[in-house]
């Protein structure tokens, strides 16, 4: 068989396969592929290229795609050739580049404003978590007395849904009382005005009064006073619903707070999740201090002022001893809030009154700013006072009062973490 001798010698051609294959044997099948071009291995033999696959002719069944990545190279080869060079990557193109571009910049407005939307709730969810993480120290107390959490939680939230009574009912008489007051007393001011000699000649070059009688009885005045009673009314509903939400938020994340942590460090990987939930539990019990030591200051700031008032014989005395523990809560500004409020009332009832107020609420501050306030937060929080004032501006500036209570703890959890993970880290490079 010399004509297969010569397709074996050729160096161009490599026959795969073992030498009993018909293709070898001199079959018929083998003089068939010796008359035609043969490739193998990308080398071509004789004229026009075939794909030769290992076991027979291109125009066998399979023989086109062969086995492995060569058979589909050559079948992607065939492909191209039947409908020409493939063009440039769709990726690359302009058009879905800014196509791209311009959906992820509509998401992330539709982000931002969804997030704009539900501001209020989110303000909500935050505060009470902060309350939770707050009171869960009271709640782990009473558990290390043998008591469970179920029983403890009920405890402390009832203790703070008393609170919220008692202040309903030491602020809501006085004020009723000096509304009606204000109401009985009207037309008296008003027959006090109308004999003013002053008001007489202002009535008599500009018609005030005739003017004042005009706009009520066309019913200005009564749009007016129904429009802010209607706002006032939305104000109160508002506040009342959100009050409520508030607290069933705060029940429901310290009922479950222990399950929330467990579940938050789960998603820290195994390597980090010890020193991640040591980290963790120190800021939290670092939130949990400064709201009991929070409370505990205006608790003493509250009592403080009740005494002094009740001494001096100033009406209301418990009411606004209240006012002033709940605006302390506030950072830097609220122990000012309450000490002009009350001393505002002093000064109506008398002279003497408002400025001993004055006097009183001047030297407290003194001594609550450097004697109570670092002997009670210097085992919560360990920020430095200028760290603490800036924080509280920060806050207060983004979020109002409600971002100047959260930002002396966030501030405090992260001085924890550039101490504990920045600078050790740093110092190891």
């Amino acid at each position: 068989m010399p004509e297969a001798s010569q397709v074996s010698d050729d160096p161009k051609v490599s026959v795969p396969g073992p030498p009993s294959s018909p293709e070898l044997s001199g079959g018929p099948e083998s003089s068939t592929a010796h008359d035609e071009p043969v490739t193998s291995g990308g080398h071509e033999a004789h004229g026009r290229p075939v794909a030769f696959g290992g076991h027979g002719r291109h125009d066998r069944p399979g023989a086109t795609g062969g086995h492995g990545a060569r058979g589909e190279q050559s079948a992607t080869g065939a492909h191209e050739a039947l409908y020409g060079e493939p063009g440039k990557p769709l990726a690359s193109n302009p058009f879905l580049i800014g196509l791209t571009g311009g959906l992820g910049l509509l998401t992330a407005w539709a982000l931002s404003q969804a997030l704009v939307t539900s501001r209020s709730v989110i303000v909500l969810i935050v505060v009470a978590m902060f309350l939770a993480v707050g009171l869960n120290p009271a709640v782990e107390a009473l558990q290390r007395r043998r008591m469970a959490r179920r029983w403890a939680i009920s405890i402390v939230f009832g203790a703070v849904i008393l609170f919220f009574v008692l202040f309903g009912l030491a602020i809501v008489p006085p004020v009723t009382q000096e509304a009606a007051a204000f109401v009985s007393a009207v037309p008296g001011y008003t027959k006090e005005l109308l004999a003013n000699p002053t008001l007489k000649g202002l009535d008599s070059d500009y018609q005030i009064l005739t003017r004042a009688g005009d706009y009520i009885t066309s019913g200005g005045l009564a749009q007016t006073v129904a429009g802010g009673l209607l706002g006032a009314g939305a104000v109160v509903f508002n506040a009342f619903f959100s009050g409520v939400t508030l607290l069933v938020l705060t029940l429901y994340f310290l009922g479950s707070l222990p399950s929330i942590k467990d579940y938050l460090f789960k998603l820290v990987p195994s390597s980090r999740r010890e020193r991640s939930r040591a980290l963790g539990d120190e800021i939290l019990d670092g939130i949990g201090g400064y709201v009991a030591g929070n409370l505990l200051i205006s608790v003493i700031a509250g009592v403080v002022t009740w005494v002094f008032l009740s001494v001096l014989g100033v009406e209301y005395a418990l009411a606004l001893a209240l006012i002033v523990a709940v605006t302390d809560l506030i950072p830097l500004v609220g122990a000012t809030i309450g000490a002009a409020l009350v001393t505002l009332v002093a000064l109506l009832q008398s002279g003497t009154l408002g400025i001993a107020c004055a006097i009183f609420f001047l030297v407290y501050q003194q001594i609550e700013n450097y004697l109570i306030y670092p002997r009670v937060m210097k085992r919560s929080v360990d920020v430095a006072p200028a760290v603490t004032v800036i924080a509280a501006l920060f806050g207060g500036a983004l979020m109002g009062i409600v971002g100047a209570l959260l930002a002396i703890p966030v501030a405090a959890a992260i001085a924890l973490l550039i101490r504990e993970v920045v600078i050790p880290r740093q110092a190891r490079q």
